[in-house]
């Protein structure tokens, strides 16, 4: 039970300090970071994007599996009859022949049963292989700062870039705070200049006890 639970309990990956499109720069990139002295256990290889790629090399007849069947058959013999000359040193070289012979027989008899039950199916021979769109090779915090160095002056790695960081606009193409924008470099317009405005003099105010003035046209009429 306790060997079920730690099956499943997922790695712990860290950061990522690299990423390749092939499983091979990966491995150098590994490689890299242990001869930098980064603690083995802190490096880890994520792929990400798993495709499994099925690659069809040929189509599949009796022929081609008779072929097949004898091509394994023979090498299980090969290995039964090194294993007989051993115990036994006095066999002879017809008996040896003859056990090989007989390893290829029920190889290719053995190929062709099986093929005769599939082929209805599958009628084709094929490779298949596992494959991802980037491996990312990620180490643990308390290393990262180390991997980052040694990935940055290793030669044929390419670290991982940082986001590059957002634009920012100029002081002088600021937007508007208030309503209208001024353009520091502008010049600075002056204002026009108003004459100004001559004063009308006061009428004379008399003193307080005086006679108010006559209009002499008045008296003659």
């Amino acid at each position: 039970m306790s060997m079920m639970s730690g099956m499943s309990k997922p790695f712990e990956t860290g950061e990522t300090v690299a990423s390749f499109k092939d499983y091979e720069s990966a491995q150098k990139a590994v490689s890299a970071l242990i001869a930098g002295e980064v603690p083995a256990a802190h490096i880890a290889i994520v792929g990400s994007a798993l495709r499994t790629v099925e690659k069809v090399t040929g189509r599949l007849g009796y022929a081609q599996a008779a072929w097949s069947g004898a091509l394994n058959g023979a090498l299980l013999g090969l290995l039964f009859v090194a294993l007989i000359a051993i115990w036994t040193p006095g066999a002879s070289f017809g008996s040896l022949a003859g056990y090989l012979l007989i390893a290829v027989a029920l190889g290719m008899l053995l190929r062709i049963a099986t093929y005769a039950m599939v082929r209805r199916r599958r009628d084709f021979a094929s490779v298949t292989q596992v494959s991802a769109d980037h491996y990312d090779v990620t180490v643990l915090p308390p290393s990262y700062p180390k991997a980052r160095q040694v990935l940055g002056g290793a030669t044929g790695v390419r670290p991982a870039t940082p986001a590059p960081a957002e634009p920012v606009a100029p002081a002088s193409q600021e937007p508007p705070r208030f309503g209208v924008r001024i353009d520091p470099a502008a010049p600075t317009a002056t204002p026009p200049v108003t004459p100004p405005v001559p004063e009308t003099p006061a009428a004379p105010t008399a003193a307080p006890g005086a006679a108010a003035p006559t209009d002499p046209d008045a008296d003659r009429a």
